[in-house]
C-alpha cells in the first residue's frame, strides 16, 4: 500500500500574516480597473495637461502603431530603435534645452538608469530624503556610497558632498510628489559646482507644468543644458503617454547607452507610445498656455480647500496634497469622494515618508471652473472628522 502523500507545505504562509498586519493599519491595497469612458471627474491620474485623450495624442499613437507595428520588437540595441525613437529624442533635447535625449520604457527606468550608470562602489550618492522611491532603488543598485540627507536642505547637500574625495552627484527631485512642493535647484546645482559633483533632477512632475511653456523645472531654473547637470523625465504625465527620458551632455547618453543595464536589456518603448509623447510634445510647442493653466488650476484648488479649514501643502507646481487624520480616514475620504463621484489619490505609509497620510489632488490644465467648484464642495463635504481646523 502506498505511502499517503503528506500535505504540502505552505511556504507562503507568512503571507497572512502580512495581510493581517496591512488591514489592522488601514494600508491595504487594491486595483480598481476604470471603464474606457469613466463617469468619475478625474483628480486623481497624473494627466497634468489633459493630453491622454486629446484627438492629436490619440491619432499619433494610432499612426506609430499602423507604421512600426505594435512593439519595439527588441531592445533599443538590437531593434527596439526606430527612426521615431532618435526623432522623439531630438525633439525632447531641444524643447528642455539639453545637448541630448535617450528614451527608455518608463519614467523608473529612466532614473535607474541615470542614478546606476553615473555612478560605482567609489561614488557619493547624496540623495534628498523626499525622493521618489525609483530613485531610492537606483540608489540601492547602484551600489555607491548613499548618503540621505533632509529635505530640501541645500546646506546639510553641501557639506555631505564636501566630506567626500572622488565622484559624487546630489540626485534629487525637482517636484516631490507627495505634497507638489519644488526643490532648491539653484542652490543645489551651487553646492555640486562648489564641490565638484553632479546633480541628476527628475522632473517628472516638472515636464509640462513650470519653466516658459511647460519646458521644467530646470529650464525654469536656468539650468538646462549646464554641463554637470543630467534630468530625468516621464512621458506619462503631461504628455499623457508611456514610457521615460535621460537628459543631458551627449557624452553622459553615450555613456548611458553603454552601461545602463535598464536600457541594454530592456525592450524600446513601443512605437505608438513614442508616437503618442511626440504628438503632445509638438502640441505643447503650439499652446504653452497649458502649462500655466495647470499651475493657476493647483492655486485656486489649494485657496480654496485651506479657505474653508482644509491643511493642504502650498503647491509649486500641479499636485495638492491635503492631509488627513489617519491612513483609515484617508482610504474612507478617497472612497466617499469616489461614490460622489470624484476620483482623487490617497497616499498613505509607506508611499509617504514623512508617515502622514493624504488627499493627493491632480490640478489638470482642462479642468473647467464648474469641475474645481464640484472636486472642492465633494471634497469638503466628505471630510473626515479632524481633517479641518474648525
Amino acid at each position: 500500500m502506498p505511502e499517503p502523500t503528506p500535505d504540502p507545505v505552505d511556504v507562503f504562509s507568512w503571507i497572512d500574516a502580512a495581510e493581517s498586519a496591512r488591514e489592522r493599519a488601514g494600508l491595504v491595497r487594491t486595483l480598481r480597473p476604470r471603464p474606457a469612458q469613466s463617469p468619475l471627474l478625474d483628480l486623481a491620474s497624473n494627466d497634468y495637461l489633459g493630453l491622454s485623450r486629446h484627438p492629436e495624442t490619440v491619432r499619433g499613437a494610432q499612426e506609430a502603431a499602423e507604421r512600426w507595428g505594435a512593439g519595439a520588437t527588441g531592445s533599443r540595441l538590437v531593434t527596439g530603435t526606430t527612426e521615431l525613437h532618435t526623432e522623439l529624442e531630438r525633439e525632447l533635447a531641444d524643447f528642455c534645452g539639453f545637448e541630448a535625449a535617450l528614451v527608455l520604457s518608463s519614467g523608473y527606468a529612466a532614473n535607474l538608469a541615470a542614478v546606476t550608470a553615473l555612478s560605482d562602489r567609489g561614488t557619493l550618492v547624496v540623495s534628498d530624503a523626499g525622493n521618489h522611491a525609483s530613485i531610492v532603488d537606483g540608489c540601492r543598485l547602484s551600489r555607491a556610497e548613499t548618503a540621505v540627507v533632509p529635505h530640501s536642505d541645500p546646506d546639510a547637500a553641501r557639506k555631505t558632498l564636501a566630506t567626500h574625495e572622488g565622484r559624487a552627484l546630489l540626485v534629487s527631485d525637482s517636484v516631490f510628489s507627495v505634497d507638489g512642493d519644488a526643490a532648491p535647484l539653484a542652490a543645489y546645482a551651487a553646492a555640486c559646482r562648489d564641490e565638484g559633483a553632479a546633480l541628476v533632477v527628475d522632473d517628472a512632475h516638472g515636464l509640462g507644468v513650470l519653466g516658459e511653456g511647460g519646458r521644467g523645472a530646470l529650464h525654469a531654473a536656468g539650468l538646462a543644458g549646464a554641463p554637470g547637470v543630467v534630468a530625468t523625465l516621464t512621458l506619462s504625465k503631461s504628455l499623457g503617454s508611456q514610457g521615460g527620458a535621460v537628459l543631458g551632455p551627449a557624452k553622459v547618453i553615450r555613456h548611458l547607452v553603454n552601461t545602463a543595464r535598464t536600457f541594454i536589456f530592456d525592450t524600446g518603448l513601443a512605437p505608438a507610445a513614442a508616437g503618442a509623447a511626440l504628438a503632445s510634445l509638438r502640441l505643447l510647442r503650439r499652446e504653452p498656455e497649458r502649462a500655466g493653466r495647470a499651475r493657476g488650476v493647483a492655486a485656486e484648488l489649494y485657496g480654496r480647500l485651506t479657505a474653508s479649514g482644509l491643511t493642504a501643502a502650498r503647491p509649486d507646481a500641479a499636485v495638492v496634497s491635503v492631509r488627513a487624520p489617519s491612513a483609515s480616514a484617508a482610504l474612507r475620504w478617497a472612497a466617499d469622494c469616489r461614490e460622489a463621484g470624484l476620483s482623487v489619490g490617497c497616499f498613505r505609509p509607506p508611499s509617504v515618508p514623512d508617515g502622514i497620510s493624504r488627499l493627493r489632488l491632480t490640478a489638470r490644465a482642462d479642468l473647467t471652473g464648474d469641475e474645481i467648484s464640484r472636486a472642492v464642495g465633494t471634497i469638503l463635504a466628505t471630510a473626515p472628522a479632524g481633517a479641518t481646523d474648525r
